[in-house]
C-alpha cells in the first residue's frame, strides 16, 4: 500500500489539524472580532426583548385578539392601497394583484 511515510504524514495530519483549529478559533482575540459582532447583529440585546410573559389564560387570549387586530388592520390597509394603485384593472387580473 502507501508504506510507513505515507503512515507518519497522515498521522501528523490528524495530530495537526484539530491543535491548529483549537489554537486559531479558541484565541480570545478572535473571538472578539468575529463572534461578538455577529452575536449583535443575530440576538437583541437584553433591553429590546420580552421578558414579561403572560401566565393566565385570559391574558392570553386578549393578547392573541390584540395581535390579530393588528394583522387584520395591516391586511385590510394593504387591500385597500392595492385597490387604489390599480383602478382600472379587470376583476379577473385585480384578484391576481391582491394575492400576490
Amino acid at each position: 500500500m502507501g508504506g510507513p511515510n505515507l503512515e507518519i504524514f497522515k498521522f501528523g495530519l490528524y495530530l495537526f489539524v484539530p491543535v491548529f483549529a483549537l489554537l486559531h478559533f479558541g484565541d480570545p482575540q478572535w473571538y472578539h472580532d468575529n463572534v461578538l459582532p455577529y452575536k449583535e447583529r443575530l440576538f437583541p440585546r437584553v433591553d429590546e426583548t420580552n421578558r414579561r410573559l403572560l401566565s393566565d389564560q385570559e391574558a392570553i387570549r386578549n393578547e392573541l385578539a390584540r395581535i390579530k387586530a393588528e394583522k387584520l388592520a395591516r391586511r385590510m390597509q394593504r387591500e385597500k392601497e392595492a385597490l387604489e394603485q390599480v383602478p382600472s384593472a379587470q376583476p379577473s387580473q385585480r384578484w391576481f394583484k391582491l394575492w400576490w
